[in-house]
């Protein structure tokens, strides 16, 4: 047993060298293959060979900045400029979107038919400061809560503003967007209706995205007020498409209370304020 093993041993170590010699052999034509492709010229041949066993590596995208963040939302009556409406001229009526060429603002309010207005010609006293008035709180109180029944959480985010402050914001939209631009959305001091106390711009609470912008009409709350705000007392101030007689842009936000009787009779001829009182 032992000299079998011994001559398996043998065997194994000649086919070990058998084995080895014929790798040499072969790796040794290969070489010699490779290098006459390269015209025996050794340097060109290790680099050609170092670029052939060299691994790309997979190309690392770079990561895209994250896109910019939503800019915070519109301040009431700041928002992107419309063109404005092609209307003809109607005779005999003044254009709404003009003010008049008078510096001096008046001593008394202007009552039409026992209706108190405001816009571009018939200003305010710069004294006048009723503040909000109770009646038009207490019918928005109402409206809100039937609202409420509906699923939808009115909130009337501006209301009186007096003269000083419609100063104040009348002046830091001039200087963002310049006073052309800004006639057509905020009032002058003087001009506005918020210092009536009977003005009251509303969102909807949880979506102030849409506070004091055009998006707002297409909400749930802008849709429901469309259709029920004249049921409490309150108009929609400036409706689309009547710039020329308001004198200022479509707000689907700005409702004015005029009490029950005066809004249910706008709401269901499809008037303006102006159109309704003749002037």
């Amino acid at each position: 047993m032992k000299f079998m093993d011994k001559i398996k041993q043998n065997n194994k170590k000649f086919y070990i060298k058998w084995m080895v010699i014929c790798v040499s052999a072969i790796m040794a034509a290969l070489a010699a293959v490779w290098f006459y492709v390269h015209d025996w010229d050794v340097e060109q041949s290790m680099k050609a060979l170092a670029e052939a066993v060299t691994i790309e590596e997979p190309a690392i995208e770079t990561p895209k900045e994250d896109a910019a963040a939503p800019t915070e939302p519109e301040k009431p009556e700041a928002r992107e400029e419309e063109p404005a409406a092609e209307k003809p001229e109607v005779e005999g009526k003044t254009d709404a979107t003009v003010y008049p060429e008078v510096s001096a603002l008046p001593v008394e309010p202007t009552l039409v038919n026992g209706v108190l207005l405001a816009n571009k010609q018939h200003p305010l006293p710069e004294t006048y400061a009723p503040g909000e008035v109770p009646e038009a709180r207490a019918a928005f109180e109402t409206m809100k809560a039937a609202a409420a029944e509906d699923g939808l959480n009115l909130s009337a985010f501006s209301t009186y503003r007096d003269f000083a402050r419609q100063k104040q914001l009348y002046e830091g939209y001039v200087a963002k967007d310049g006073q052309q631009a800004a006639d057509r959305y905020s009032a002058r001091p003087g001009y506005s209706e918020h210092q009536t106390g009977l003005a009251f711009d509303i969102g909807e609470a949880g979506q102030e995205q849409h506070w004091a912008s055009a998006s707002f009409g297409d909400t749930e709350g802008g849709k429901w007020l469309a259709a029920n705000a004249h049921k409490y007392g309150f108009i929609l101030r400036y409706p689309e498409g009547s710039e020329q007689i308001t004198g200022y842009m479509h707000e689907s936000w700005h409702f004015r209370y005029v009490g029950k009787d005066i809004a249910t009779e706008i709401y269901q001829k499809g008037m303006t304020l102006e159109e309704y009182l003749g002037v």
